[in-house]
């Protein structure tokens, strides 16, 4: 199971910090990503890390978004700074068993368990 937390509304240029809790299954050994999906748009890719703590990230966040993880506390972050209106979206986080450590992909197809999302509005 997965949960996400830390959605809410913010200005134009503000921060916030989503997490996504793990639970019955070894977090540790999966790949983890953080997906979103605008109104009539379809889900995409925002960022994700391996195992082995290898990130991947969408050109559209790079340089503003920032994905972590602990694994003692099974839980997965995203630092989103600098935040503008086109971030508006619902954000889901997905995980995966990899084939190998230091995989990782931004494809929806490629993650078998997904939480239920968390709303960021961002207003300019």
């Amino acid at each position: 199971q997965l949960v996400e937390s830390g959605g809410g509304s913010v200005q134009a240029g503000g921060s916030l910090r989503l997490s996504c809790a793990a639970f019955g299954f070894i977090y540790s050994a999966c790949c983890m990503a953080w997906f979103r999906q605008a109104p009539r748009k379809e889900r995409a890719g925002v960022a994700s890390i391996g195992s082995g703590a290898v990130t991947s990230y969408a050109d559209s966040v790079k340089g503003r978004f920032t994905i972590s993880r602990d694994n003692a506390k099974n839980t997965l972050y995203l630092e989103m700074n600098s935040l503008k209106s086109e971030d508006t979206a619902m954000y889901y986080c997905a995980a995966t068993f990899p084939p190998y450590e230091s995989w990782n992909s931004l494809r929806e197809y490629a993650y078998n368990y997904w939480g239920k999302g968390t709303q960021v509005t961002v207003s300019s």
